[in-house]
């Protein structure tokens, strides 16, 4: 069994790194204090490849596996930034990979790896449906070549910065199913089209991370049936492979935020002098930085299994839901640690830890909470009788 990386993958670590390297911390935290998208680093990012690594080379894409998409995304956000641009149009886009038509990939990927457009919203949780998707309400009705829509969709991020938007709207009545995860359908929809027709109409949501949270009111939207993403009525299944990329990715998220947590941390305990010598060398300060290592560590380990499943189209719910799991909570110790070894000086915006550490915990939460992975553990892989 091969635990290194390859060239390639260090290559692109090495790449990725020095990119980020043009948008230092204050870039990072002026768009936080301003709540502003980081244009110029999609743009970057973009130009460089890397937001279209995904995307087969037929397409124009580079063609990488999820395995190193991983590796971008926490060398981004081990940098100091915030991979939620990039990780939302890798996963997103797995759909349309994976189920899409040919016609369907023709006329929308190379223009996504080119940067002509963006594939950055996901229209899935509802007011009255979050993590049970299958209760969800909007409808979508099909009329001649058309399908008409109507309903909402809450914590949306990113809806005013994307071009497309892959919504989920159900196409049969739910108590007309006896499988409760039939009879939803996905549809890739022209998101800044709908908006200028005031078909969508974008809310945004004011919350403690720079995330660009919308709700989305959806009023008689017009969707070609030719933008019908796979099997009608099979859209559940359809994006449970986006879910487990999304879960891997936002494993690597918090992985990378571990590491800038752990690295800024030791790196300040070294130098911070009180009581006549380095803080770090107290094992009050010390011990809690290694044990967030060690458990960062151990999350990479699940996280590479993960994706290595997922490349090799495997099973890999329990690996990407435990890789979830464990890497943000890694992440989420690292962040504590973080806050104890600065001090005061760790609520200081100057220092970012702060930023970092709002950003941190949403990963907790998000896209699925801990709680209902620690379910889907016990139900599906020990056996146990469902808990909720």
């Amino acid at each position: 069994m091969e635990f290194g990386r390859t060239d390639e993958q260090e290559s692109i670590r090495s790449a990725v790194r020095s990119l980020c390297a043009q948008f230092p911390d204050e870039y990072w935290r002026e768009l936080d204090r301003a709540s502003e998208y980081p244009e110029r680093f999609v743009r970057a990012l973009t130009d460089a490849g890397w937001l279209g690594a995904l995307i087969p080379t037929e397409y124009g894409g580079a063609g990488l596996r999820l395995a190193e998409g991983s590796l971008i995304i926490e060398e981004i956000n081990a940098s100091g930034g915030n991979a939620a641009v990039a990780h939302a149009q890798m996963y997103t886009m797995g759909t349309l990979l994976r189920h899409g038509s040919e016609d369907q990939k023709r006329r929308y990927l190379p223009r996504l790896a080119m940067g002509e457009l963006r594939l950055q919203a996901f229209g899935v949780t509802e007011p009255e449906a979050g993590s049970d998707t299958t209760r969800i309400k909007t409808l979508a009705t099909k009329r001649g070549d058309r399908y008409v829509i109507n309903g909402k969709k809450i914590f949306i991020s990113r809806a005013q910065h994307s071009d497309l938007l892959l919504l989920l709207a159900r196409t049969r009545p739910y108590d007309d199913l006896t499988d409760k995860t039939q009879g939803l359908s996905v549809f890739l929809v022209d998101l800044k089209g709908a908006i200028e027709r005031k078909r969508i109409v974008v809310r945004p949501i004011e919350t403690m991370f720079n995330h660009h949270t919308t709700e989305l009111f959806i009023d008689e939207l017009e969707v070609p049936a030719s933008d019908l993403i796979g099997t009608e009525g099979q859209g559940f299944r359809h994006i449970i492979d986006s879910w487990n990329a999304e879960r891997i990715l936002i494993a690597s998220e918090s992985l990378g935020d571990g590491r800038w947590f752990v690295e800024r941390a030791a790196a300040y305990a070294s130098g911070r002098v009180v009581f006549g010598k380095p803080i770090g060398s107290n094992q009050g300060v010390q011990f809690p930085l290694a044990q967030a290592h060690a458990r960062l560590e151990a999350a990479t380990l699940m996280r590479d299994k993960a994706a290595w499943l997922f490349d090799h189209d495997r099973k890999c719910g329990a690996e990407a839901n435990m890789a979830k799991l464990l890497a943000s909570q890694a992440a989420w110790d690292a962040a504590n640690a973080a806050i104890d070894t600065y001090g005061g000086y760790g609520f200081a915006r100057e220092f970012d830890v702060e930023r970092k550490f709002r950003e941190t915990r949403l990963l907790l939460v998000a896209p699925i909470s801990n709680n209902l992975v620690l379910a889907y553990i016990g139900q599906h892989v020990l056996g146990m009788p469902r808990s909720y």
